[in-house]
């Protein structure tokens, strides 16, 4: 049976789906979805047909816009990583003998006797080390999401993500990903809170306790998971509410005059502009310096990879 490092070394070759600039988590979705299975004692392959939905579900809830059209893209390519020894599909010899690049459509997928999961090793491993199973989705989690979204994919996946026994923290191969985990910078928040002189710069929220700014948090633009830098024109000072809203891809930015623009998809529960619809066409509180303003390329980043799309009309 696989150990720990030989397990996790196999998800360490899990590659990003990012195409022409545009973010996929197509990919650890799928993964997550599978360790959630083995976690309730699920059957290690499962009918495409069973995960369909979940899946088109969590795209439509994390990924970019549309990205649910191309959910059965994972099922398929994830036999491709980990040197082949991941992920396992078995189907009707006419599709299971394809090669890689002849992908099958939903249709196709959907038939009966088209199933996968992970390898019949790597499935054996996370049984039989619970606790590995957890260091693992947490790894994913921490390689491709925001720290703003754990939580909710855990628990629309259905993940119970304990921390893990020293044993396995002791024993575990190094930060999961394409290489080794992206350090963040400790001085990030700090230097994006300054920027914006310590108030959340949609609603102004400015709260301290002493001189701590207590709620405030710094955002992101492009994701760091997704390369973006630890810099202030990266960075948005946003209290916790706004920036799980911003992640979640409620609202973006517009790069010419920083207006603030929210989604369609985003519903008040009044049909006036009350509540958190209010700031959609107010300008960002601007930082301190011009220096300091949101980059347009990451902006771009964002409007493309995770603000959901049409946005709402111009406020009159």
């Amino acid at each position: 049976m696989l150990n720990a490092d030989q397990t996790i070394a196999l998800f360490e070759g899990l590659r990003r789906a990012q195409s022409n600039g545009r973010y996929a988590p197509h990919k650890p979705l799928l993964v997550l979805l599978a360790l959630a299975r083995i976690q309730r004692g699920g059957g290690r392959l499962v009918p495409f047909a069973e995960v369909d939905k979940p899946l088109q579900n969590l795209l439509a809830e994390f990924g970019p816009t549309n990205s649910f059209k191309t959910r059965h893209l994972p099922f398929w390519f994830l036999q491709s990583d980990g040197d082949r020894a991941l992920w396992q599909l078995v189907g009707p010899s006419s599709l299971a003998n394809r090669p890689l690049s002849a992908v099958p459509n939903l249709s196709e997928l959907r038939q009966d006797g088209v199933q996968a999961g992970f390898a019949p090793e790597v499935d054996a491993a996370l049984r039989a080390q619970p606790d590995l199973l957890v260091r693992v989705a947490q790894r994913v989690l921490d390689a491709y999401f925001p720290p703003t979204l754990h939580a909710d994919i855990e628990a629309v996946v259905g993940l119970d993500l304990s921390p893990p026994t020293p044993e396995v923290r002791d024993n575990a191969a190094p930060a999961y990903g394409a290489g080794a985990k992206r350090a963040r910078s400790a001085r990030f928040r700090e230097q994006v809170l300054l920027a914006y002189e310590h108030r959340c710069c949609v609603c102004g929220f400015d709260l301290r306790i002493g001189n701590v700014s207590d709620g405030l948090e710094a955002a992101h633009i492009q994701w760091h998971t997704a390369g973006g830098p630890d810099v202030e024109a990266n960075g948005l000072s946003l209290c916790a509410l706004h920036h799980k809203l911003f992640d979640l891809g409620a609202f973006t930015l517009e790069p010419g005059d920083l207006r603030i623009v929210f989604s369609r998809h985003a519903i008040a529960g009044s049909k006036g502009l009350s509540g958190e619809l209010k700031h959609h066409g107010q300008s960002l509180l601007r930082p301190q310096s011009p220096d300091l303003l949101p980059g347009p390329e990451f902006i771009a980043w964002n409007q493309h990879n995770v603000f959901k799309t049409p946005a709402l009309l111009p406020a009159t």
